[in-house]
């Protein structure tokens, strides 16, 4: 495992993108052979997965892709998924829930159908700010933020940076320390079709995300064969220069640590029990730093990384409770 895990630490620690280090590979050397693997441009995915719900704005200099759902009157719930992943983490919640909230949730630059992250972006924009940037942008002043990994350290860095702004948090295993992976025991398939990406120059092939759902779900059943098609979609999108540049990290923990401390929302935590990345005791490490914040939490022992994905009717169920009985009015 020491060359599995020297893989996972060359990428930005503190997210879940540890067991892609190929996928940073291939944004690195985007010229090595590109044209051997059947990677999608933006265009492409654009023409294959936009509908009616599909807008694009223009935010500090970054294309975004966004979908504003619901009564605009209502509470706003803002959405933000992890890393490797797109807006189609909220889907099944956002369907449960657009009827008696506006919902507001959006690619991350890099990501789905948002562009690619240009060089004055990298260089002057903070991943919080594109979030402030767009809900500005959209008129929203309060908003309940609810974040799966490390879109959950987005929502962190923004109710700390901006508390008049976020009522409420709902955070899905999200991390509060850097990120270890010693203790990851993947099986020979999923180790095999890393391998395969890295003599592939970074490409991830059909199978390699199909290994990743499944390693990565409490009940990889409950991973349909739609979601899985869509992963390798638009993570065979072709290579970006900067793949991560607009994903909220833990980094070293220490500014991390600093801000979360700082955060005074009321919190949920959904938890995922079964996620062999981010397990129960990563819930706890968060309560101990969100130490200003009232926290409450539910663990579902058989659930993964990704609870919103994996069991959406039951996440929609417990967002609702908790805003419209656990904490109806602050």
């Amino acid at each position: 495992m020491s060359k599995l895990r020297l893989a996972l630490m060359n990428l930005a620690a503190g997210t879940m993108l540890g067991v892609l280090a190929p996928h940073v590979c291939a944004a690195q050397t985007a010229n090595a052979q590109p044209a051997t693997h059947p990677y999608l441009t933006i265009e492409q995915l654009r023409a294959r997965y936009r509908d009616p719900a599909s807008h694009f704005i223009t935010v500090k200099g970054a294309d975004i892709h966004y979908k504003d759902e619901g009564p605009r009157g209502a509470p706003v719930l803002f959405m933000v998924h992890g890393s490797v992943s797109t807006l189609g983490t909220w889907d099944v919640v956002a369907e449960r829930l657009k009827s008696r909230y506006r919902i507001i949730r959006y690619d991350i630059p890099g990501y789905g159908l948002s562009g690619a992250v240009s060089d004055a972006v990298a260089k002057s924009v903070e991943p919080v700010d594109l979030a402030i940037g767009l809900l500005e942008a959209l008129h929203v002043n309060k908003v309940t933020f609810i974040g799966v990994s490390s879109g959950g350290t987005m929502g962190m860095y923004l109710a700390a940076k901006r508390p008049d702004m976020v009522e409420r948090l709902i955070l899905s295993n999200t991390p509060s320390d850097p990120v270890t992976y010693d203790h990851l025991v993947m099986p020979k398939a999923f180790l095999d079709a890393q391998a395969r990406a890295k003599a592939a120059h970074g490409f991830q092939d059909r199978d390699f995300w199909d290994q990743y759902l499944t390693y990565f779900a409490g009940d990889p059943k409950r991973i349909s064969k739609a979601t899985r098609d869509k992963y390798y979609d638009y993570n065979r999108r072709t290579p970006e220069k900067y793949p991560v540049a607009m994903v909220a990290r833990i980094g070293d923990g220490k500014q991390a640590a600093i801000d979360m401390a700082k955060v005074t929302a009321p919190t949920f935590l959904i938890w995922g029990g079964a996620d062999p990345l981010l397990p129960e005791a990563a819930a706890n490490a968060i309560t101990r730093y969100l130490s200003h914040a009232t926290i409450s939490r539910v663990i579902m022992p058989e659930v993964g990384h990704y609870p919103p994905l994996e069991v959406g009717d039951r996440f929609a169920q417990l967002v609702a409770a908790y805003i419209e009985a656990a904490t109806p009015k602050l």
